[in-house]
């Protein structure tokens, strides 16, 4: 975005904008807080911004079994969608609240990776995590890690910056390439395809986040949602939930 554009979209002129860079006039609080959601930065990172033009935080940040309204709002959401698994993570991706479906998924994870807080990107390609069940390993983590790296783009967090490189420094040797079918799910997005002991369950990913969000917290808070890719999943599914259920 060049200057020209942004002063365009927060209504202002370009000199006014420049002077502003520049350190030549001092901007009002408003004026920072428009700036910075014309260019979509996150809450967390907006009360930054106000913090070094001399102002105080716009934007409260506070624990989740505060907001008690959005707490019990995500709770319904994840019992909801069971038999299929749910959960909701903060912004290092650190699992805040889970429906814990298909608990046969992580009988082999290493107790380390289960501990909590579980961290879901952690889980899910760390060799002692899932990573080993996952068939489609190779497309899975390029996946993960090119949203990894978009997130530290947009917010320079350094948490994500070191969680990636843990991603990449995972050993890769054994991981192959799977040939994606053309029909199914896998036509028009990437699957979660997992091995379990009644086979292969097929998911696709669904990020859902409050809209107009006032706190930092909830902000930063994303309801990962798996649901079936095709009908096998959903019978395999069943049949794992009624497995579970019995013992």
């Amino acid at each position: 975005m060049t200057q020209s554009d942004l002063a365009a979209e927060a209504n202002i002129s370009a000199r006014h904008l420049s002077f502003l860079e520049t350190g030549k006039a001092q901007p009002s609080r408003e004026m920072v807080i428009r700036i910075g959601g014309y260019l979509e930065m996150p809450l967390r990172q907006q009360n930054v911004l106000l913090s070094a033009a001399g102002f105080a935080a716009a934007f409260q940040e506070r624990s989740l079994e505060e907001l008690t309204s959005a707490h019990q709002a995500i709770e319904q959401i994840l019992q909801a969608h069971k038999p299929y698994p749910a959960f909701a993570v903060d912004r290092h991706w650190n699992i805040i609240l889970s429906n814990r479906a298909i608990p046969q998924l992580y009988v082999d994870c290493s107790p380390e990776i289960l501990r909590a807080p579980v961290n879901a990107v952690r889980l899910m390609l760390h060799p002692r995590g899932l990573a080993p069940k996952i068939v489609n390993l190779a497309q899975w983590r390029a996946h993960v890690i090119e949203v990894l790296r978009q997130q530290v783009e947009s917010t320079a967090d350094r948490d994500i910056e070191a969680l990636l490189g843990e991603v990449l420094a995972y050993p890769t040797a054994r991981m192959k390439t799977v040939a994606m079918a053309g029909e199914g799910a896998q036509r028009y997005a990437t699957p979660l395809q997992i091995a379990t002991e009644a086979g292969i369950v097929s998911f696709l990913n669904t990020t859902t986040v409050f809209g107009s969000p006032s706190d930092v917290t909830l902000s930063e808070i994303a309801l990962e949602m798996l649901f079936p890719g095709d009908a096998e999943t959903v019978a395999i599914v069943e049949a794992l939930t009624h497995s579970g259920a019995a013992k």
